[in-house]
């Protein structure tokens, strides 16, 4: 299939889920941006943090195609890391032209506390909110969703 031609689904009510997924979804992204505070990591600077802690060292080229960006956009989100101290280079040992970066331990600690403007109201949200069966729903749900995320 050609990037211009439309998919349609002939399974009943998977375009319908797609499509109140984006709807969801696009409602999240704007509400985080707006609950972002001051001085916090960005959610560009919280992803690389997150891929780097799940999927181990890498070039900033492997953790552009992760997420679908230029390496040179990945690269200033790298810089700004490093900067704060939160990523480290280290030489390639297969090719000395690449470096290799990994959290530093205040960048795993800053991604695996899970502190900031954001987390804090999703959390209160889904406690004053949401009963046990239903964040447990979510829970189960959150990887489907970094999946799919991984698959577009």
């Amino acid at each position: 299939m050609r990037e211009s031609e439309e998919y349609v689904s002939e399974a009943p009510g998977v375009r319908e889920t797609a499509n109140r997924l984006r709807v969801a979804i696009g409602a999240f992204k704007r509400r985080a941006q707006e609950a972002s505070a001051a001085g916090e990591l960005s959610a560009p600077q919280l992803t690389a943090l997150s891929r780097l802690d799940r999927l181990g060292p890498m070039t900033t080229a492997g953790l552009a195609r992760r997420e679908q960006i230029t390496p040179q956009a990945m690269g200033a989100t790298v810089a700004s890391l490093e900067k704060l101290g939160l990523v480290a280079r280290t030489a390639d040992a297969a090719d000395a032209r690449r470096s290799i970066l990994s959290l530093t331990p205040e960048g795993l600690a800053a991604v695996r506390s899970g502190r900031n403007a954001m987390t804090d109201k999703v959390t209160a949200a889904l406690e004053e909110s949401f009963t046990d069966a239903e964040i447990e729903t979510l829970a189960d749900a959150a990887p489907l969703i970094e999946r799919l995320a991984d698959l577009l």
